[in-house]
This record gives structure tokens, sequence and C-alpha cells, in this order.
């Protein structure tokens, strides 16, 4: 089996549970604020990973993660019939906290701009110039 087969399948996996975590699941375990990041299927298509994001606080994203094991086989039966497939693959899910990391990575880059600009107008205030600095350097 192709990987490129593979990476097609993951592609309509992830839309078909999103669409299902979305409409279909009834657990309130699992939260509305969910998105599917990421799908990845094995090359004999015999298991997914499904990576989800929760936006809130660790209970939720694994009380989220707990309703989705549960409704495991109602959402490996919604794919199975929706891809015409010999075998539908065991859906495994799993927490993506890359979205966390990134906002966390954003955050720290404002701070250091923001302190970088503090620094900048101290030096005006004290009368000091850009090339001043450069010289204490050396």
């Amino acid at each position: 089996m192709s990987q490129a087969r593979a990476r097609r399948i993951s592609e309509e996996i992830k839309k078909i549970v999103a669409q299902t975590i979305r409409e279909d699941i009834k657990d309130p375990r699992v939260s509305k604020l969910s998105t599917v990041t990421n799908v990845e299927t094995t090359r004999d298509l015999r298991y997914t990973t499904i990576y989800i994001s929760v936006f809130g606080n660790d209970e939720q994203k694994n009380e989220t993660l707990e309703g989705l094991k549960r409704a495991k086989g109602f959402i490996r039966r919604v794919i199975g019939e929706a891809l015409d497939i010999r075998y539908t693959p065991e859906p495994t899910f799993k927490l993506d906290n890359s979205l966390e990391y990134a906002m966390s990575m954003s955050k720290l880059i404002d701070e250091v701009h923001q302190s970088d600009e503090e620094m900048r107008h101290h030096r005006e205030e004290l009368g000091l110039a850009d090339d001043e600095r450069d010289d204490d350097n050396d």
C-alpha cells in the first residue's frame, strides 16, 4: 500500500472524525471546543492515530480524551460507513498540545519584544544612543 494513499485516507478520517465530534457525539465529557489537528494512518490501514486539541484546562482535556475513547467503537463504525476500504482502521486518540505550545512561545516572544521596547525607552530617557551601547560592549 502506498504512503500517499494512507495520507489521503488519513485526511478523510480527519474530516469524518471532526464532523462526528461536532454533530454526533453526545457524551458531555467531550468538549465542543475540540479540534482534530492531525491523523496518521498506518500503511496497512489497520490503525489510525487521531490527534485532538482541546481548548480548556487539564481536566477538560482528560475528560474529552476519555469520552472519545469510550466512543471509539461508534467512531470506528462511522469511519467504516464513510470509507470504502477493506478494513476499518482501529482509532487511537492522543492529545495534541502543539497549539498551546505555539501560544506560549508567541507570548514569550511578545514579552521579549516588550522588554526590548522598555529598554530602548529607558536608554532614550538617559540620553544614550544605540551606537554608545555598542561601544560599551567592546
